[in-house]
């Protein structure tokens, strides 16, 4: 089974870029964020072309995830249980359900802004909301991962330059103890092998060149259970999908299952 992650950044603009990639990299599970669209403006249809069911989460013009699946879709959730607001709203920034056997958890973590800005603290508290959802799934024997943007790199190494990050969120203590938390409740992160470069990013800013350079970040991530460990064949960065115009500024995850 292949299940694979992707930030699309808005899933009108890349649309034809993601039906595309889908007809060529032929994951059964896609895990999607940063929909950037409503309910309604969900593209089903096309997707169910192809062959995928959906289950959406979608606010609007921001956030938004979604998980697609050609091998079935039973127990279908959409957000966080006790998942925090920002602002009075429950952001729509999680979405899960149970694919060919394997649970799986599309999630959109919040950016934190800055270090000492209340969407930080948000954040935080997010992802203490996420720690507690995985607790039981994580000891369970059905094979159960979380994959999304986490917007934290959990080594220096996984940012292209970490003095450009001094004082900056993504690298901060407290975000990388939020990773650590998840590991203690039982799950393990899926490191993609590299490819091109000696570190896997996931994300290159539109600017400067990024990409060309190899500016990036690795942001992105899949955590699973030792059930989902263990069936872990392969996993890579699609670089490819980041190239040329009118690309996402992410790259999909992609996890190779032998079960």
């Amino acid at each position: 089974m292949r299940i694979a992650t992707w930030n699309i950044n808005s899933i009108t603009a890349r649309l034809p870029r993601l039906t595309q990639w889908l007809e060529t990299a032929q994951p059964d599970v896609l895990c999607l964020q940063e929909l950037k669209v409503s309910e309604d403006g969900f593209p089903r249809d096309a997707l169910a072309a192809l062959g995928y069911e959906s289950v959406v989460n979608a606010g609007g013009r921001w956030n938004g995830v979604a998980v697609l699946s050609r091998v079935g879709v039973e127990d279908p959730a959409v957000g966080l249980p006790d998942a925090p607001a920002y602002d009075g709203v429950v952001e729509a920034r999680a979405a899960a359900a149970t694919c060919g056997g394997v649970r799986v958890w599309s999630l959109y973590v919040p950016n934190g802004r800055e270090v000492g800005h209340p969407h930080y603290d948000y954040k935080l508290e997010w992802l203490a909301a996420l720690r507690a959802t995985v607790e039981q799934p994580a000891a369970g024997s059905a094979p159960f991962a979380v994959l999304g943007d986490f917007n934290i790199a959990p080594t220096d190494e996984d940012v292209w330059d970490i003095a450009e990050f001094d004082g900056a969120t993504h690298i901060t203590e407290r975000e990388r103890e939020a990773l650590s938390a998840l590991e203690s409740a039982g799950m393990k992160e899926v490191h993609p092998r590299p490819l091109k470069y000696d570190v896997a990013f996931t994300y290159w800013d539109y600017r400067q060149l990024c990409f060309p350079k190899n500016k990036g970040m690795r942001i992105d991530l899949v955590y699973g259970n030792s059930a989902f460990a263990s069936a872990v064949g392969d996993a890579y960065v699609d670089r490819e999908a980041r190239k040329g115009k009118g690309a996402s500024d992410h790259a999909p995850v992609v996890v190779d299952l032998e079960v």
